[in-house]
């Protein structure tokens, strides 16, 4: 497509509309290099892809996609060897853990039976390295700074670190807050190259000794270091030191553990992109309630109520535009000022956008086509420079174009033959139409000649048109009238501004008899087609109330063929009843005969007479809902009524047990008697509680001697998974030997492990209470369980 029509039809500012919806950098790119193109199958790959966005937009408010840095550089420099700082190993993990959430959300769609048609592709080729980045979220933070966590190293230099800088602290609190305050400029502590010093006014610098290193402006002020610090200092100074060498060590370790992985990295960058390209071309779409439109393979345009996208939406005029099922050409006649320039660029610029798998403001139901090439000669290209005309530069770029066109190509004019005397100027007009008709091309142009009006009536293939005008409030309407030429309103507006009638009428005797004609059966044409618009919109109406009752009907007999299946279902359900009574006796029949026969009976009934007689019986049965076998229906039946508490029937043990709580992947925790166990969803049918029998409770006091379970758990140096089973086991264990109360030893640490068993107890249904062990048996390194 040629540069020229995307400056003409103003393509880069509709892609600059789209820019503030995106907040990758690669998305950023993907819209940079984002050009219309011609082949059909990469347009409706974009197309399919922009109509994901807009359903996934519609339905979850778009992909999870936060602001990303570009990180090819970061990988490149990896890949020479270099090593790269905290802030560009964060963007990198932020990176990682973008592509493990995309992934997690899209899934979470895909088990939700939600079609797309190339959504799914892309998630296919997004790489999770889960490994890779939990420690690069361990040991970076968002802001780029490595954490205590990087390594045991760092943690220990940092704890020094703290410590240095608390006993400096402190030493130089006493200073300023004793007896020698008065030598001061200021009781305050501050640091001068890093280390930390005090304000000590010019003529007291003696008293403290140490090292002198600043001082104030007017000379009144030096800032000492203390001899008594000087020692503490040089250590904080070396432990920085220290710091600063762990992290580079840090740093150049996750750097190379990034190499194996980089193309992975880039690839999932560019992934993350086109869902980021998704999610602004669908808030482009919603914003400009924008929609796909089909692609005809026969290149018929059809925009239905196209709206210029570069227009407030609330002021445009939406006008259908058609060119090429019932014609190749259009001519629009009309004013100045009354949209026809608008038109043609609303024509060629939604063409470009839907070629570049955007989406376009026109109604549903349109659709577009593929052209090759879109040329466009608009505006007054007039140049001093160059010494060209206006007529001059038009027919320069006319030229142009006729030697390029083909059967392939759209082509817009603007006031086609302007610029010179009219009568050469309609000739010349009319020859160009004709050459470009001569090779098959869509054409529409404007012209404000008679001689075109006519050229549209004889010529095939070709339609009039013409923007509308209001005569009683002297303004154009910008609507689009196709059938209509436009016709001069001089004569109406003149009378209502004043002029006489017999000037008038004067006018109307000297004015060529056919232009006359021409514009009385013009006028003629407008009453027509005013008529047909009342009698469209009349049919309109009883189109509509048609539909209204159709619908009703349909409602109405969807209701009656649900009703109708629902007593269908309980007459079943009624017969099987009876049938599992019947069922029942004669089970009993042929086992008190079975047993007569095997304890020595004549042996009249023979065995295979029991089992055909026993299958008959339970042919009887019928399917009592077809549904069942659903999955889709049994899955959201049995999520609208799970819930924590229930009590149900575990299909594949056949035990009864009471749900805890919901996790991931479809899956719930079922309490089965003392055992904890995660079941899938399918295998659990929700069942009515049992009604326990009134009985006499006998209080039973186990001995915890005669137990082997200790009163206390110690988990300390065990690993988070590995703890939290330990302690799972070991209350089930308490519990039954009858313990009242038992201590967790957990030592104090991070605090994760302590956050997980808090979380654990309080969901633990036999759990009465829990809390922190007394200061001297552990303190919040310990914590107390109390059963019920």
């Amino acid at each position: 497509m040629n540069k020229r029509i995307l400056e003409t039809l103003e393509f880069n500012q509709v892609k600059q509309q789209i820019a503030q919806y995106l907040v990758t950098a690669q998305g950023q790119e993907e819209l940079r290099d984002l050009l219309p193109v011609t082949d059909p199958q990469v347009i409706t790959a974009w197309l399919e892809e922009t109509a994901d966005g807009m359903k996934i937009q519609r339905l979850r408010g778009g992909i999870p996609v936060p602001k990303i840095e570009n990180i090819r550089p970061h990988m490149k420099r990896i890949e020479i060897g270099a090593d790269l700082n905290g802030v560009e190993l964060a963007q990198v993990s932020r990176v990682l853990s973008t592509t493990n959430e995309v992934k997690r959300f899209l899934d979470d769609l895909h088990d939700s039976e939600i079609e797309f048609q190339r959504l799914y592709d892309w998630e296919e080729q997004l790489t999770t390295l889960p490994e890779l980045s939990r420690r690069l979220k361990e040991a970076i933070d968002e802001d780029g700074r490595v954490t205590d966590d990087a390594s045991p190293e760092l943690r220990t230099i940092r704890g020094n670190i703290r410590r240095s800088e608390q006993t400096i602290r402190e030493t130089l609190d006493n200073i300023v807050r004793g007896n020698n305050a008065r030598y001061l400029s200021d009781a305050i502590v501050t640091m001068r190259n890093e280390r930390y010093v005090i304000p000590v006014k010019q003529e007291y610098r003696g008293i403290f000794g140490g090292v002198v290193h600043d001082q104030s402006s007017s000379g009144q002020t030096l800032f000492i270091e203390p001899r008594q610090i000087v020692e503490l200092n040089n250590r904080l100074r070396q432990h920085q030191i220290a710091e600063r060498n762990e992290i580079s060590r840090i740093l150049s370790e996750l750097s190379a553990e990034l190499v194996p992985y980089r193309k992975d990295i880039l690839h999932n960058a560019y992934v993350i992109g086109k869902f980021d390209f998704m999610n602004g071309k669908a808030r482009f779409a919603k914003e400009l309630k924008a929609i796909v439109p089909a692609i005809s393979a026969e290149n018929h345009v059809i925009f239905k109520q196209a709206r210029h996208p570069l227009i407030n939406q609330e002021k445009v005029v939406a006008n259908d535009i058609l060119i090429g099922e019932d014609y190749q050409a259009v001519v629009i006649t009309g004013p100045n000022t009354g949209g026809k320039t608008i038109t043609l660029k609303t024509l060629g610029l939604l063409q470009l956008m839907g070629q570049s798998g955007l989406p376009i403001p026109v109604d549903e139901e349109s659709q577009m086509g593929i052209f090759k090439e879109i040329f466009a000669d608009i505006g007054d290209e007039q140049s001093i420079e160059q010494s060209l005309s206006t007529f001059s530069s038009h027919m320069t770029n006319i030229v142009a174009i006729l030697d390029k066109v083909d059967s392939e190509s759209l082509v817009l004019f603007d006031e086609l033959g302007a610029g010179t005397d009219p009568q050469e100027g309609a000739a010349l007009a009319i020859a160009i139409l004709d050459e470009i008709g001569a090779k098959s091309a869509y054409v529409m142009a404007t012209t404000h000649y008679p001689e075109l009006k006519v050229y549209g009536y004889n010529r095939p293939k070709t339609v009039n048109a013409s923007m509308e005008f209001d005569v009683d409030t002297l303004s154009p309407t910008y609507r689009l009238l196709i059938g209509v030429p436009g016709r001069s309103n001089a004569f109406e507006i003149s009378k209502r501004l004043g002029l006489s009638s017999h000037v008038i009428d004067a006018a109307k005797q000297i004015m060529d008899g056919e232009s006359q004609d021409l514009n009385d059966m013009i006028a003629d044409l407008e009453n027509r087609r005013k008529m047909a618009e009342t009698e469209y919109l009349e049919v309109r109406q009883y189109v509509n109330e048609a539909q209204r009752v159709h619908k009703e009907l349909q409602d109405a007999y969807s209701y009656f063929f649900e009703e109708r299946e629902k007593e269908l279902a309980k007459a079943r359900q009624k017969a099987n009843q009876i049938v599992e009574e019947a069922k029942e006796e004669s089970d009993k029949v042929i086992a008190d005969i079975r047993k007569m026969q095997l304890t020595g009976g004549q042996g009249r009934v023979k065995e295979h007479e029991l089992i055909d007689a026993k299958t008959r019986l339970s042919d009887l049965h019928q399917e009592e809902n077809h549904l069942q076998k659903n999955k889709v229906l049994k899955k959201a039946k049995q999520a609208k009524k799970l819930k924590a508490g229930d009590e149900v029937l575990v299909t594949s043990y056949g035990q009864r047990g009471e749900l805890i709580k919901q996790t991931s992947n479809g899956q719930w925790e079922v309490q089965l008697g003392i055992l904890k166990m995660k079941v899938d969803e399918e295998d659990i049918q929700s069942v009515a509680p049992v009604k326990e029998p009134v009985q006499r409770i006998v209080n039973t006091v186990r001995s915890a001697d005669s137990s082997h379970v200790s009163n206390q758990l110690d988990l300390r140096g065990k690993r988070y998974e590995e703890a939290l089973n330990e302690v799972d086991q070991y209350l089930d264990a308490a519990i039954l030997a009858g313990y009242p109360q038992v201590t967790i030893v957990h030592g104090k640490g991070t605090g994760a492990l302590r956050q997980g068993i808090i979380d654990y107890l309080k969901n633990h249904r036999s759990v009465k209470s829990y809390e922190f062990a007394p200061a001297n048996q552990g303190g919040n390194g310990a914590t107390i369980v109390k059963f019920k």
